[in-house]
Parts: C-alpha cells; structure tokens; sequence
C-alpha cells in the first residue's frame, strides 16, 4: 500500500525559505531606517542660510544617496535568487547572515566614509564592507547551486548572471583599495565608477559564452 507524502513536511522547507526571505526584507529595512537617521538637517534662520547649510552637508547627502542604491541593489539581487529557493540549508543560512551584517554595517561605514581625517582608510573600510557583501552573496549562489537548493530541475539563468556581477562588483571595489593608498585622494572614486563599465563587459562575454554552449 503506497503511503501518502505528509503535506507538512512537504511545505515545510519552502516555509523556512519564505521566513529567511522576509527575515532579510526585515533588516535590510533597518539599515535604510539608520541610514536616514543619520541624516545632518540643515539649519539657517535666511533661504541663503539654510541653502548654505544644505551645500555644505553635500557630502553626507550624497553619500547617503549612494549608500541607498548599494543597499537597494544588493536586496534585489538577493530577491531575485531567493524567489527560487525552494529550502534553506544550515550553511545557507548562516551565509544569509554574514551577509546581512555587511548591509547593516553599511550606514556605519557611510558615516566613516564622510567624517574628517585620512581619507585612505576611511574610503577602504566603506570598500571592503562592499567587497565582503559580494563575495558573500557570491557564496550563497554557490552554496545553493551545489546543495540543489534551487526549484527547477536546472539552475535558472538569473544564478549564473548574479555570480558574476557579485565577483565583478568584489574586484572592483577591492581594486580601490590600494588605489585609494597610492593616491590618497578622492580619485579613487573612478574605480567605483567603473563598475557599469566592467559588469557590461563581463554580461556581454558571459552572453556569448552560454550563446555558444
């Protein structure tokens, strides 16, 4: 007699992968949360006061901006593998949350980043909070790949075109680091703008590649 599969432990492991998800949902809204909070408010008792204000706190706002788009892009990269995990497993799950301090440690590093002082250590700590957050993640698409985490039968595209943009976007930022310390100066900021330049390139030899398998 053929026993029936327990509907429970069916859906189970596809429970704990929708919990992880909304877990992560959940911090990443507490880092955008500090990163707001840390927000300088522009004082001046005159328009031209209060514009002045404004100008010279730039730096923190525009830090605050960038800080916004990594985290932003690092959850929709995370919401596009994980609407494909189907279960979690330890090693998944402890990956997830070396990752998530790397989110919740970015308003701290934004701060670092806009204080006073030398420039070169305060630019590298912000740079490897990110190269850390890459390669993380980067371990978490692999750790889901070998596990056979995933739903499909194959892995979907989306793994292997997130691997790569996570190991561009880690050497980049890695790369700025010894560049900031050779300079010393704000130049250093042309290797992050770099970025949509190297993940073009890698997306496009990526796509050929797989064209031709």
């Amino acid at each position: 007699m053929a026993t029936q599969a327990d509907p429970t432990t069916d859906t189970a492991p596809m429970i704990a992968a929708e919990r992880l998800s909304m877990f992560v949902d959940a911090v990443i809204a507490i880092a955008l949360t500090l990163l707001a909070l840390e927000l300088p408010v522009p004082t001046g008792d005159t328009t031209d006061a209060l514009v002045g204000s404004v100008v010279s706190h730039g730096k923190e706002y525009l830090a605050f901006a960038l800080s916004f788009v990594v985290i932003a892009a690092h959850w929709r990269a995370h919401h596009e593998i994980f609407q494909h995990v189907r279960r979690p497993s330890g090693r998944l799950i402890s990956l997830t949350l070396a990752w998530l301090f790397m989110q919740v440690l970015m308003p701290f590093a934004t701060r670092v980043i806009t204080a006073d002082g030398a420039f070169p250590p305060r630019f590298s700590l912000y740079a490897i909070v990110q190269v850390l957050a890459s390669a993380s993640f980067a371990l978490i698409i692999q750790e889901i790949r070998r596990e056979h985490l995933y739903r499909a039968d194959g892995p979907p595209p989306v793994f292997a075109q997130s691997l790569l943009r996570s190991i561009c976007l880690a050497a980049v930022f890695a790369v700025s680091v010894p560049v900031a310390f050779l300079t010393g100066s704000t130049t250093s900021y042309l290797c992050w703008l770099a970025a949509p330049v190297v993940l073009t390139v890698a997306g496009r030899i990526q796509g050929r590649a797989l064209s031709r398998g």
